[in-house]
């Protein structure tokens, strides 16, 4: 199925003065309805597609760490689609081999410039587990194949840009370029970076989410401007020198203040988080300029507005075609992740959950936007069209699956409150905890003829259910009865109060709370079908947890052994805390310090008192298992002797 382009598409070409596009788009409204995904239904992904379709030159190639899988999950295919629906021509470079020169000669020089990600993660996280050994399987790479994306992606792929055509210019984009844009803690290398765009030598760097940003972008080049010269739009980063910094730009402490490993500089890399924190959202923030050596400063200007519910509507609306590029099947490889993927909607971006582990709120957001119940449905009613579908739709979901929207009306008007979150350590006495759009959407999608079930298997917020006095019951009866597939997610994380305070997370009297209610919904289920003389298989509650996040220490570990064994729970989703850049955990994992109050936080593995610590942890959570006995035992000992 390919969906017809907007009318309004077909007017900004018409008013850009791209007239065959226009018409190509306009044909294409009226006279296609069904078509079956061939290679002529990708984007151009191969210099032999390239020559098939007549094309010169395109006017970007998109270089992404991941495979070119056509879906709205990726953001490749996202930009790219959004940047066709505009007229502009792309060609996507999928995992490039970046050691070979002419890797980045493929489609020949773009009319004007690279558009460069690092895939869906960090290529750094891609790579490494949070051990920091090689990972031996890469979902995302065709095959579960490792090594086909490099460490520090982004650089390395603006390096075989600017190489092999000099000049031309290189846009960084996706989450590792959000989360590198300002000097920021390397966990691999265990110290403070520069900004990624200074280290790149990229002109451009795009975070967030970065649809609107990137138009504008292309639409200036298109235009005429030099890279260098596009210096206005929201959400972007770019170098300047101090004579060029708006007025009301906001300095930060300088890269060289906060590089050391000393308590000042840490001290200064806490003031520099908390400063971008409070300028994270489109409302009310002020330019941030980041001085370095030479006299070059980063310069970030305020973020880009969440996109609107018909604009996140539209984007959704682009005619995916929900598979990989056939070139990978012709070579006999799938891709891992694309199973779980293929037949997932994304209903909602950005969340107000706010945990302090967690990257969601530095990229997408902490105002969500949610698509309306329409644009859902005609996803689903186009999934239950395709090739493979068997009735099943995996996950209707998100970041954070029951979040539908801003947190409250202040939250809309005037942005997210400085100093405090929306759930934590309660929620919030204004929070609009109301789950009925939500369930209706999920009766509307279930109600899609040829849909048997749609799950839900991203990660809900049990405390913002538990918040929700009227849609609450409701929602979780109907979660229930029809979107388990045999478990449902949630994360708890721990149970102790100083690792809990440190996650930003409920105390586990809340989590047992839900439990409790998820028991009652899952005994009336098993009641109504027995009733009815039928069976159904039992249904269960899969928490997860962390081990060794700042604030947890030996004891701490032991409190949650101690508290899982007395609820006869046997853990298997434990999973090792990894600091990644941009979050508030690896602030305080690397200085040691809450960087809001100051106050002194205990880091795993930092503790020269404690060797190996953050795998004694983790032997005692998993405790049962006969590999880890020595280390728990060893861990219990130095816990008794104390």
């Amino acid at each position: 199925m390919v969906t017809a382009a907007p009318l309004e598409t077909i007017y900004g070409h018409l008013r850009r003065h791209r007239f065959y596009q226009a018409v190509l788009l306009l044909s294409e409204r009226f006279f296609v309805s069904n078509k079956k995904n061939t290679i002529d239904n990708f984007l151009t992904c191969t210099s032999e597609e390239m020559r098939e379709r007549g094309l010169d030159c395109v006017d970007f190639v998109l270089v992404s760490g991941d495979p070119y899988i056509d879906h709205p999950s990726f953001g490749t295919a996202i930009i790219g689609r959004l940047l066709e629906s505009r007229g502009y021509s792309v060609a996507v470079l999928a995992q490039p081999d970046w050691t070979d020169a002419d890797a980045f000669k493929r489609f020949g020089r773009p009319r004007l410039g690279f558009l460069i990600t690092a895939g869906s993660v960090d290529s750094m996280v891609a790579n490494y587990t949070a051990a920091k050994h090689k990972r031996r399987k890469d979902s995302l790479s065709p095959g579960g194949q490792t090594g086909r994306r490099p460490d520090r992606a982004l650089i390395v792929y603006t390096n075989g840009c600017k190489a092999a055509f000099p000049g031309c210019p290189v846009i960084l984009g996706g989450i590792e370029a959000s989360l590198r844009r300002l000097a920021h803690y390397d966990y691999w290398s265990d110290k403070v970076r520069r900004s990624v765009l200074l280290d790149s030598k990229a002109d451009i760097l795009v975070y967030g989410m970065g649809e609107r940003a990137i138009v504008e972008v292309a639409d200036a080049l298109a235009d005429g401007f030099a890279a260098r010269d596009i210096t206005w739009i929201a959400g972007t980063a770019f170098r300047a020198r101090e004579e060029t910094l708006p007025a009301d730009a906001l300095p930060l402490p300088a890269f060289a203040d906060v590089a050391g490993d000393f308590a000042e500089a840490k001290e200064a890399y806490c003031r520099s988080y908390v400063l971008q924190y409070e300028n994270g959202e489109h409302i009310g923030s002020r330019p941030l300029a980041e001085a370095y050596e030479g006299g070059i400063y980063v310069l970030q200007n305020p973020p880009q507005a969440p996109l609107s519910r018909k604009e996140l509507d539209n984007v959704y609306a682009l005619p995916f075609c929900y598979d990989q590029h056939p070139v990978y099947s012709q070579e006999g490889c799938e891709i891992p992740a694309l199973h779980e993927i293929r037949f997932s909607i994304a209903h909602v971006r950005g969340c107000f959950g706010n945990c302090a582990f967690c990257a969601i709120t530095a990229h997408q957001g902490r105002i969500p936007t949610a698509r309306s119940r329409e644009s859902v449905v005609a996803e689903a009613e186009k999934m239950a069209s395709l090739p493979g579908f068997y009735g099943y739709i995996h996950d209707v979901g998100g970041p954070t699956a029951n979040i539908r929207g801003a947190a409250c009306a202040a939250q809309e008007k005037r942005g997210s409150c400085k100093q405090r979150d929306c759930l934590w350590p309660q929620p919030c006495k204004n929070l609009r905890a109301d789950h009925t759009e939500y369930t209706q959407l999920l009766r509307a999608v279930r109600g899609v003829p040829g849909v048997k079930k749609a799950f839900v298997r991203s990660g809900i917020r049990y405390d913002l259910v538990l918040a929700d006095g009227k849609g609450g019951p409701a929602f979780l009866k109907e979660l229930v009865g029809y979107h388990v597939s045999g478990i449902l997610k949630t994360a708890p994380e721990h149970v102790n109060a100083q690792t809990l305070a440190c996650m930003r997370k409920p105390g586990p009297e809340v989590y047992e709370r839900f439990e409790a209610r998820f028991n009652e919904a899952e005994a009336a289920r098993q009641a109504e079908a027995q009733k009815a003389g039928g069976k159904c298989s039992p249904q269960y509650l899969l928490p997860y947890y962390i081990s060794a996040h700042p604030g947890c220490d030996l004891a701490s570990a032991a409190e949650l052994t101690d508290h899982l064994k007395a609820h006869g729970f046997v853990p298997d989703q434990i999973q090792d805390f990894y600091p990644t850049p941009g979050t508030l955990a690896t602030c305080m994992y690397h200085t040691g310090m809450d960087p809001f109050t100051g106050a002194p936080v205990y880091v795993p593995g930092k503790n020269p008192a404690v060797p190996g610590e953050r795998a004694l942890q983790r032997a005692l959570l998993h405790e049962h298992k006969k590999e880890n006995k020595p280390r728990a035992a060893k861990a219990r000992r130095m816990l008794k002797h104390r």
